[in-house]
């Protein structure tokens, strides 16, 4: 059977997956090869999730979009290492039935069905989602000659960098958030490989450079502000290169279809995706804000382009000099 009859074409995922795939390799350094499957697995029962709901809708024909792939990649990256693989499915199919599908498919979701599957999870199963963290494996070959850090009760179990500093302990150096040697979800370390995918994305024109600038300028602005006045202990370069704000940033709040396509939409998008990222990151009991932030947002893109097509509308026109 010939792979177009089954999914629809969609270069523009494509190269997504492929900005990823530096990502993905050092999630495979740090934490071994056991995510790979795990996102083979997740992506199969993506796809399956995706094609039963849709066949039941349109009663006729279906194809599974290629960019059901795209979500399973990013919502397995967004996972801790230890994640059970059967919540790994449970929150991947809960994502593309209720994110995706019941919206009326690729196109018309207004949220990114891969943090719907994330927050899903992260709300059922707290104690798997925010509990087991592995320090990463070090050196060479580090994780590509094992299948998962040992488990937690056999091995010096780490935290991630958020966690620890506000637990009260040291800040981590900024040289290993930035390359990414630390604890954390499997793709959300690295800011330096997730920042080269977004150059990439940028340039292939794939994602909107307007809502990372727009995210991160944000939620560093408002961190310098909160730790100049002495309302949190965290620095502003903290905040950004910790947990999964560039990841959300730059692979996830610049969704084509949950974020909007209005330019000057997108700058308000991205700004208040970051200032309630650090709103909740330093109020509420939640160590990360990211996932909550970019849904949050999700669902008032709608009102957000509105308003700004009436603002435009209702701006004076500039007279063009006969």
């Amino acid at each position: 059977m010939n792979w177009s009859t089954l999914v629809t074409k969609q270069k523009m995922m494509r190269i997504v997956l492929l900005a990823l795939l530096p990502v993905a390799l050092m999630s495979v350094y740090l934490f071994g090869w056991r995510h790979v499957v795990m996102g083979l697995v997740v992506a199969l029962a993506g796809a399956v999730a995706e094609y039963l709901v849709m066949r039941t809708i349109q009663k006729e024909k279906t194809k599974v979009s290629e960019a059901v792939f795209v979500s399973a990649a990013l919502f397995t990256l967004s996972l801790p290492p230890h994640t059970p693989m059967w919540i790994a499915v449970v929150g991947m199919v809960f994502g593309i039935v209720f994110g995706k599908a019941a919206f009326g498919g690729y196109g018309r979701n207004i949220f990114n069905p891969a943090l719907v599957g994330r927050c899903f999870i992260y709300i059922a199963f707290p104690a798997q989602m925010t509990m087991e963290w592995a320090q990463p494996f070090a050196g060479l070959p580090g994780g590509f000659a094992h299948w998962l850090p040992q488990a937690v009760a056999d091995v010096t179990a780490s935290v991630t960098p958020i966690i620890t500093l506000n637990a009260g302990g040291p800040a981590a150096p900024f040289g290993s958030l930035f390359l990414g040697t630390i604890a954390g979800s499997l793709g959300e370390t690295s800011a330096l490989l997730i920042l080269l995918g977004g150059v990439f994305l940028v340039y292939k024109k794939v994602a909107s450079w307007e809502i990372m600038v727009s995210t991160v300028g944000s939620a560093g602005i408002l961190s310098a502000a909160l730790y100049l006045a002495g309302v949190t202990p965290v620095s502003p370069v903290f905040t950004l290169l910790s947990g999964g704000l560039l990841f959300g940033a730059v692979f996830m709040a610049t969704d084509p279809v949950s974020a909007p396509r209005d330019k000057t939409t997108q700058w308000l998008y991205g700004a208040l995706i970051g200032i309630v990222t650090v709103v909740i990151r330093t109020f509420s009991l939640f160590t990360e804000g990211m996932m909550f932030a970019i849904l949050i947002v999700n669902a008032l893109t709608p009102l957000l382009e509105m308003k700004v097509k009436q603002w435009k509308a209702k701006a004076p026109k500039k007279e063009v000099a006969a």
